[in-house]
């Protein structure tokens, strides 16, 4: 059996109502759909009753993503060099640049992590936010035009370069007077551009920036951690999980008992449909309960 919930903006997705559904935000009503199967010999079934329980607490601490927009990455490099935070850049690091310090994790933090994603999905890397750029520096172009630093005619989710590049906006140039060569609104360490998402040249990604979303939160305290698509090892990865990344846990379920730095569990936390990470990696969490999937 399945079930959906309406809430302001619709139906949400059909979700297993089994061992339980969990919804991103509260709902209004419910909606259940049964799929009954006949035997060859013709013998009929019916559903003779459906019982619903609604949760209130797991309902509204569910975990969610936040705003997400589709923006041009490129890769940072500059090993050796010191990030906007203070963190001096190692070779296959783990953390991103944004252009604007409203979104800047201080180092060693994940207060600001980003979920980027390749646009087919196949692979997504949890990171912090740990340096300032591309292009600008006062471009927060997640948030509403009330409350962004500068641009304020562009849509929420463009950033200026992107616009520059592609519609010649402020003469195609930065804050800075520079010609904008690339339509970049976020920069990748090497090690979440050639590990994380297997790019091998810049790319348009998916990037969530979870900090504007809400429910539980898990601090990785040992990474980069593979994302694996189900509760084991066995399953494929999926991606990486960057040391201090604050990542969002929807729900957890049972798995392959694992033994980590920071207890022996066989607790596998859901961050987004098929996305699992081991909890025995996990040093904290933050924001609410997680409910059992």
């Amino acid at each position: 059996m399945q079930v959906r919930g309406w809430r302001a903006a619709g139906w949400t997705e059909w979700r297993d109502a089994a061992p339980a559904a969990v919804f991103d935000r509260p709902v209004r009503r419910v909606q259940a759909r049964v799929v009954l199967t006949g035997s060859p010999a013709g013998a009929s079934s019916e559903v003779r009753a459906v019982r619903l329980t609604a949760d209130t607490v797991a309902a509204t601490t569910a975990a969610t993503p936040g705003l997400t927009y589709r923006v041009y990455a490129t890769r940072v490099g500059l090993v050796g060099e010191l990030t906007a935070n203070g963190h001096t850049v190692r070779t296959r690091d783990h953390f991103v640049a944004l252009p604007s310090r409203r979104g800047l994790s201080p180092r060693n933090t994940g207060d600001y992590t980003v979920r980027v994603c390749t646009v087919t999905g196949s692979r997504c890397e949890y990171a912090p936010v740990w340096d300032v750029g591309p292009w600008n520096t006062r471009d927060d172009y997640w948030n509403l035009s009330a409350v962004r630093e500068n641009w304020k005619a562009l849509p929420q989710g463009r950033p200026q370069a992107q616009a520059a590049y592609q519609d010649g906006y402020n003469g195609g140039r930065d804050q800075f007077g520079r010609v904008v060569l690339n339509p970049a609104g976020i920069d990748l360490a090497d090690g979440t551009f050639w590990d994380g998402l297997q790019l091998s040249t810049n790319a348009w990604v998916d990037v969530a920036y979870l900090w504007t979303g809400t429910g539980p939160r898990g601090v990785v305290g040992d990474g980069p951690l593979t994302v694996r698509s189900g509760p084991s090892t066995g399953y494929q990865s999926r991606g990486l999980a960057a040391q201090y990344a604050n990542v969002p846990i929807q729900c957890y379920v049972t798995g392959q008992t694992i033994v980590g730095p920071y207890r022996t569990t066989n607790r596998w936390n859901r961050l987004a449909s098929g996305q699992f990470v081991s909890h025995a990696y996990i040093s904290t969490v933050w924001g609410g309960s997680v409910p059992v999937c």
